[in-house]
């Protein structure tokens, strides 16, 4: 338990903010690399023993010398990844896949190299939820894991491995493990992403709930907008196709011998593996109570209509008693009760007050007004 402990201390970052997620990817390329490749080094026991290279020349001192290679690239071009592809012997599927992006979260075994895909999850900040706000932003890193070497592809505009990097090799003890140890490290911290963006997701649902069931909610007013409630459920549902396909993939990472995979960094991903699952449960309980809060939206809404509908009706009826009189009245007979009569303009207008008063009071001891 306590390896368990130190290996999450040292893949783990520290306190973090919604407003800038360690997880958030730096772009900054440095200009000695070539187009897409964010960094390239090589590791040998456990430490960083170069500093920045192409792909062909860490390769090459990966074999001559031992160790492993890591390169990261960011939204690389067909062109600029073909090279690589070529040089590491990558299935042309999984390239594919890589450049192409907007996959779906998934573990893929070949021949030279285990693929894996992550969707990232971003929380975006707002003022107010709104019924155009947007909640959840989502990027992707796909992970090609070989007997020596990692290739990360990040696709999305935040998000980032930088800082990972940099924490794992503080770490040599982990990083001698090799490229399993940094798959997993990919893994748990994107995982751990997902919790955080859980919980503020969950704060927006409990902000829609309490507006919809307020007084004015139930009056079927702007707190309970039924736009908010579904703008928000469809952002659950973006986050649920993110976490929902990984649950396998972390199950047979942390359950089945992999090859690729260190027997002893295999027993991480069962942690990794509860996340998600633990993740998944939160986001469909989100997707059940956000039908429900819609249902419930749409039920007040109804209610509010019948409310305004007995309302007008019973207005309606009491009007048309001093209609329905006066009608009588115009109809110039010469012979109507009480027509040349000093009192009957007053007993007529007494008699109209006195039947709708007795109607309004009727109307609403039944609550119709």
């Amino acid at each position: 338990m306590s390896m368990i402990r130190d290996l999450r201390a040292a893949v783990r970052p520290g306190p973090r903010t919604l407003d800038r997620p360690a997880y958030a990817y730096d772009t900054t390329r440095d200009p000695r690399t070539p187009s897409a490749v964010v960094d390239c080094a090589v590791y040998k026991n456990g430490r960083r023993v170069t500093d920045r290279l192409d792909s062909a020349d860490a390769m090459r001192r990966v074999r001559a010398e031992g160790g492993f290679a890591w390169i990261g690239l960011h939204e690389p071009t067909e062109a600029e990844f073909a090279g690589i592809a070529k040089e590491f012997g990558l299935h042309p599927l999984a390239v594919e896949d890589a450049v192409q992006a907007h996959q779906r979260p998934k573990l893929e075994p070949y021949d030279g190299s285990l693929f894996t895909v992550f969707k990232t999850i971003h929380y975006i900040e707002h003022a107010e939820l709104t019924a155009t706000s947007e909640v959840v932003e989502t990027g992707e890193v796909m992970c090609f894991t070989g007997r020596d070497f990692i290739i990360t592809v990040r696709h999305g505009g935040q998000g980032s491995l930088r800082s990972l990097r940099h924490r794992l090799e503080g770490d040599p003890e982990l990083l001698v493990k090799g490229p399993s140890a940094v798959l997993h490290a990919i893994a748990d911290q994107i995982v751990d992403s997902y919790l955080a963006v859980a919980d503020a997701v969950q704060d927006d649902i409990d902000e829609v709930e309490i507006a919809v069931f307020s007084p004015d909610g139930r009056r079927g007013r702007k707190g309970g907008d039924a736009g908010r409630v579904y703008q928000l459920k469809r952002e659950v549902l973006e986050f649920k196709r993110a976490v929902s396909p990984l649950l396998r993939p972390m199950q047979l990472l942390s359950e089945r011998p992999m090859r690729f995979v260190d027997s002893e960094i295999q027993k991480y991903f069962r942690d990794v593996a509860d996340h998600v699952a633990r993740v998944h449960e939160q986001v469909v309980s989100f997707d059940d109570l956000l039908n429900s809060i819609l249902q419930a939206n749409l039920a007040q809404a109804t209610v509010a209509q019948n409310e305004d509908m007995r309302k007008i009706t019973a207005w309606a009826a009491i009007f048309a008693v001093p209609t329905m009189i006066a009608g009588v009245y115009g109809m110039n007979f010469d012979y109507m009760p009480e027509l040349r009569w000093k009192f009957g303009y007053p007993m007529v207008m007494v008699m109209i007050f006195a039947i709708c008063a007795v109607m309004r009071r009727g109307f609403r001891r039944n609550g119709w007004l």
